[in-house]
């Protein structure tokens, strides 16, 4: 039987063997602002960061456009925080891909009826990591997402997905698992700090209407925030 891998130890296993007089690069996957906000705090004083936004899943396009404005937000007040001396860590940069929401339900054709953590999700982690990974040219070390901060999503799977891509372009993954050592509960404690919107579903049209399900057999009952999602209480 193969040993469950601890991916964050891995993660900083690398930062340890790191030069930090010149810091790596990172080209960082987000998802949303909410689950950035650890993982920018943690990585941004280890690396040079520069989140990638590229989520076609999202949906509809005003949520889309929302949720943009909220990463740019929370990075336009670190980068204002690392600038005054009041954040340890190196500025981080934002790259906002094109909105492509064709090429996510071309993806998950076929897939449409599974649930959420399905199929159809795998499906939807390698769409938006290869375009990550294509996007990396020469200037990037390393290449990793935010997504593995949700107690929701499978970070085995979020990695091993993340390191077949990488080996297909001969690129080198950051293995993580943001989640880990309370980095979830941090990311819900800067969330409230900096008023971050904070969604209540993934971001597809499935899983909204998954989650409009679960709200209406919750009769009104207040919905609990799990990693830029919410589970009924």
């Amino acid at each position: 039987m193969d040993r469950k891998r601890n991916y964050q130890n891995e993660l900083e296993k690398i930062i340890k063997k790191a030069d930090h007089d010149n810091p790596p690069s990172l080209l960082l996957h987000a998802c949303c602002a909410p689950c950035s906000s650890y993982c920018l705090e943690y990585l941004s004083k280890h690396f040079k960061v520069t989140v990638f936004y590229y989520n076609p899943n999202i949906t509809p396009w005003e949520e889309y456009r929302k949720r943009v404005a909220e990463e740019k937000k929370l990075i336009a007040a670190y980068n204002s925080e690392i600038i005054w001396g009041e954040r340890e860590g190196h500025p981080i940069g934002i790259r906002e891909a094109d909105y492509e929401p064709s090429k996510f339900y071309d993806a998950v054709r076929g897939l449409e009826k599974l649930g959420e953590g399905s199929e159809r999700c795998e499906k939807c982690f390698e769409l938006r990591l290869e375009k990550t990974a294509r996007a990396m040219g020469d200037g990037y070390d390393y290449f990793t997402t935010t997504l593995t901060i949700s107690p929701l999503k499978d970070a085995d799977k979020l990695n091993k997905i993340g390191e077949r891509i990488a080996e297909k372009y001969k690129l080198k993954w950051l293995p993580s698992d943001f989640k880990k050592k309370d980095g979830f509960k941090r990311s819900t404690e800067l969330s409230e700090k900096y008023g971050l919107y904070r969604q209540d579903y993934c971001g597809c049209l499935f899983s909204k209407a998954e989650r409009d399900v679960q709200k209406s057999l919750a009769g009104g009952r207040e919905l609990s925030a799990v990693g830029g999602t919410k589970k009924i209480i």
